[in-house]
């Protein structure tokens, strides 16, 4: 017999011309042994991850911090967009204006348009997801009911130092700073580990048995919700946009290069992860690898479920669809 497993997954608000938001609930098909996986298989101290017992991964001690030195910047009276740092992958922008809801808008050159929502009076970091090319930004005030009125816009060319650089630093879905314990916890475990293979099993094996479906947030959260990784760890509790983005920054904080993918689980938005690995390239379909090949990473769904009944809900990766990736 079969069973429905439902979840339920963050709004987020896309500023489409009516100010359309959308929120999701993906209901998959799994097997009947759902649960948390068997500890045999997903223990982070397992076999598998005590490769050998002389070798060790170089553990990361200085971390990448946004900064927005003020070298290159655009804006007016009230929007500061700085775009010191476009060749590392990011920029930072900051609202200082009297609108009670602004939105920021970044089309990328691959044609898809982010849409963030931005705090008030503080800096925040924004990657180029897509690389290098022409971007074009708009901060947006909201006016009246769902409208939104243009206060600022901006072209901005990218060349990247590094393809992987927006996938290493912190940003507003994946925020983190060294001070933070999920920073210190992710080092823990990197010291533990052989290599980096060893080490994203670790990562993954920490979220999924550690961390539990939140359906009470799930059920009330609201649009503009972001994930804060330390109460994350701190409640033991979160939604898919809290478990990708804390597997995420623990990854980066360690030089793991690592995308938060956003995008449909069927029909409905969902939130999972991407991450590059030397020996293979971006690996967007990782959830345990057998010595040949990966499925997908997808950590809300491993966290409440067995290995084999996620493994045949993702099947070959094509229930997933990605739209975007931080």
């Amino acid at each position: 017999m079969q069973k429905k497993l439902l979840c339920t997954c963050i709004s987020f608000a896309l500023f489409l011309s009516a100010a359309f938001l959308s929120g999701c609930t993906v209901s998959a098909e799994v097997a009947s042994d759902s649960g948390k996986a068997d500890s045999a298989d997903t223990s982070a101290d397992s076999s598998a991850g005590k490769k050998t017992a002389d070798k060790k991964r170089a553990t990361v001690q200085e971390h990448l911090i946004p900064e927005a030195p003020g070298t290159v910047t655009y804006g007016n009276d009230f929007i500061s967009v700085d775009a010191s740092n476009t060749a590392e992958g990011y920029f930072m922008v900051k609202y200082d204006g009297t609108a009670d809801k602004v939105k920021l808008q970044l089309k990328a050159p691959d044609g898809e348009t982010y849409t963030y929502n931005l705090a008030i009076g503080s800096y925040e970091t924004f990657p180029f997801s897509a690389g290098n090319g022409d971007y074009h930004l708009d901060v947006l005030e909201h006016a009246y009911d769902d409208m939104y009125a243009t206060a600022f816009s901006q072209d901005m060319q990218v060349t990247l130092n590094d393809e992987f650089r927006p996938f290493l630093y912190p940003n507003q879905y994946v925020w983190f700073t060294p001070e933070y314990k999920a920073v210190a916890y992710a080092a823990k475990l990197s010291e533990s580990s052989s290599d980096d293979l060893d080490y994203v099993s670790r990562v993954y094996h920490y979220v999924i048995e550690n961390i539990t479906y939140d359906e009470e947030l799930a059920a009330a959260v609201k649009s503009g919700y972001l994930p804060n990784i330390d109460n994350t760890m701190a409640s033991g509790k979160g939604i898919c946009f809290d478990y990708a983005s804390l597997m995420a920054a623990m990854l980066r904080s360690q030089g793991v290069p690592t995308k938060l993918v956003v995008g449909y689980s069927g029909s409905a938005y969902h939130a999972w992860i991407s991450v590059y690995l030397k020996e293979t390239g971006w690996v967007d379909k990782i959830i345990e690898f057998n010595g040949e090949s990966w499925s997908l990473v997808d950590p809300t769904l491993a966290a409440n479920n067995s290995g084999s009944a996620v493994k045949k809900y993702i099947g070959d990766g094509s229930n997933y669809t990605e739209k975007y990736s931080y």
